[in-house]
């Protein structure tokens, strides 16, 4: 059953162009070419980087961060309470007035009170920053390895510098080791941050996030598998020329080195528009879509590998968006804004009964909350709450 799942799913006119068999990639005369077996080699290694990486955070980011300056802000933990609790992880992270004021009243808490157990219990959950600052050090590292290790790779070859002679001659295009272990490092390191998914930080782009690594790995597989090594190398170099800047942005902003911060973003949001925004389709996307079928027909391969490039670039105008929102915030105020993607910590306002924070009005302006009578429509309305009536919406 497996050799008939194996013969359906590597079927020649699926993923070779027309008139190419696998018999022709097979090693002969001292020639080596790549086969999908190569890759399961990834898997172990990407333990390898899984347990590289604690050792490297543990050792080397930590260490680093606090020699830096890098401090975690002391949190003072939400004091136990079974319905606030339940109601945080069931019903709601930030509950709305009204819920808060019945929560109050069940639980013979202020409503202030209940608002800084919910400040609080989201502090909890939020990273601290000397986690933040090891996981932008191991990603820098990495990237900035793999990045150079691959101009070294590809630096003397033709197709870096002219992307149609990716297809010169293919698929009858041997394999160099060199071009193997990047290769599989890069499939390797992908498939870790999947493994450590749970555990790293999450920000507001997750979601895209996960579906950029698992486009990832389908390309470098494919493209490994099919022996379109050299349109693939390009597309992880162009990607590895701006990840290590956002990287050591991220470092700088955890160590509060502004100015240093401040021109890195600026120069990755250049490197990030030209390589993905620019070269990415007008050479990449261009190559693979037209000049690889110039001297043969489409095939589903040719479909399959376009479609995923097509998915990085949607993504690339998605990241784009975000850093432009941050740019045009820079100009406006002359610093780096946060982060758009990441959660901020809230302060914790009073403990002893200081005056609570101004309101948020609808116009975004704010004001600060006068006490209420005793028995004002506020405290009749929180009295309702408490008896289970609840406002209509």
């Amino acid at each position: 059953m497996l050799s008939s799942l194996n013969t359906w799913l590597w079927q020649e006119r699926l993923w070779l162009p027309p008139n190419c068999s696998w018999e022709q990639l097979e090693d002969r005369d001292g020639r080596v070419f790549a086969h999908p077996h190569h890759m399961l080699a990834a898997l172990p290694l990407a333990l390898v980087l899984v347990a590289l990486r604690i050792v490297f955070e543990r050792f080397v980011g930590l260490p680093l961060g606090r020699w830096l300056g890098v401090r975690d802000r002391v949190r003072k933990p939400a004091k136990p309470n079974a319905t606030l609790e339940r109601h945080f992880l069931e019903t709601g992270r930030r509950p709305q007035e009204s819920q808060m004021a019945l929560l109050a009243a069940q639980c013979g808490l202020t409503l202030r009170q209940t608002q800084r157990w919910f400040r609080r219990r989201r502090n909890q959950d939020r990273p601290c920053l000397s986690k933040k600052f090891c996981e932008a050090s191991w990603r820098f590292a990495f990237y900035l390895c793999t990045f150079v290790g691959g101009v070294s790779v590809l630096y003397n070859e033709s197709w870096l510098w002219t992307p149609v002679m990716c297809w010169e001659n293919y698929p009858n295009q041997t394999l160099q080791p060199k071009l193997y272990w990047w290769y599989l490092l890069e499939l390797s390191f992908y498939i870790s941050l999947l493994i450590t998914l749970p555990f790293d930080i999450k920000r507001k782009d997750f979601k895209e996030q996960v579906a950029h690594h698992f486009v990832t790995i389908a390309l470098i597989t494919f493209s490994y598998s099919t022996n379109l090594l050299r349109i693939g190398s390009l597309v992880l170099l162009l990607h590895d020329s701006a990840d290590y800047l956002l990287e050591a942005c991220k470092m700088f902003n955890y160590t509060r080195f502004t100015l240093v911060c401040d021109a890195l973003f600026v120069i990755f949001s250049f490197v990030f528009f030209f390589t993905r925004l620019i070269l990415y389709p007008t050479q990449i996307i261009y190559t693979t879509y037209y000049e690889s079928i110039v001297d043969r027909g489409p095939f589903f391969g040719y479909y399959f590998f376009n479609v995923l490039l097509m998915t990085l670039q949607v993504l690339h105008v998605y990241w784009f968006g975000l850093i432009l929102r941050m740019l045009i915030n820079f100009l406006r105020k002359g610093q780096m804004a946060k982060d758009i993607r990441s959660d901020v910590e809230e302060s914790d306002s009073s403990d002893d009964g200081l005056a609570p924070e101004g309101l948020q009005m609808k116009n975004g302006m704010t004001h600060e909350p006068r006490a209420a009578p005793a028995d004002g429509p506020r405290s009749r309305a929180a009295g309702r709450l408490a008896n289970g009536h609840v406002p209509g919406t």
